[in-house]
């Protein structure tokens, strides 16, 4: 019992040993030193989720798909879609009227895609393969274009809602 006695006795003596680091009270309105390259401490407030992005709904619901990318100059790859499509429109069967459409929405898909339109985009790919259902890099980039949105978890544009591109034309 003695023996526990002078343990218990130590051990106080140590834990009250005065050359042990104490908490220091820190002043949290208190303004860093100019130029001192020391930052105020954290505090809760400032790991809040304020400026975060919010978890995807519970529900598993998807949000609406929204137009967006770097408005270019379309002119020239339009025009050439409308070329394309009074040629097709004076001979409907002719395959090669077909394919050069095809190939006008394809080469405008691309370009809409390497400007991030991607909602555009897909409509062009989507028109690609009305053309030329044998194209398989548009439908490739129809997949990839879905899969984007699914994980961004947002709807894709449905075949027919695509809007037009947002286009800046030259001289304006």
């Amino acid at each position: 019992m003695k023996t526990a006695f002078i343990c218990l006795l130590a051990l106080a003596a140590a834990a009250c040993d005065s050359s042990a680091p104490r908490p220091v009270a820190q002043n949290a309105n208190a303004a860093p030193a100019a130029n001192s390259g020391i930052e105020r401490p954290q505090t809760a407030i400032s790991h809040s989720s304020e400026n975060q992005t919010p978890p995807p709904a519970a529900n598993g619901a998807k949000s609406k798909w929204t137009q967006g990318g770097e408005a270019f100059d379309t002119s020239d790859l339009d025009k050439a879609i409308a070329t394309a499509e009074k040629t097709l429109s004076g001979k409907p069967s002719d395959a090669g009227a077909k394919k050069a459409l095809a190939d006008a929405y394809y080469k405008r898909a691309v370009a809409l895609t390497d400007k991030r339109q991607y909602a555009s985009a897909l409509g062009d790919y989507r028109r690609t393969l009305k053309y030329d259902p044998a194209n398989a890099d548009a439908k490739d980039w129809i997949d990839k274009i879905i899969m984007i949105y699914h994980s961004l978890n947002k709807e894709s544009p449905k075949e027919g809602e695509e809007p037009p591109p947002l286009s800046m034309k030259k001289g304006v």
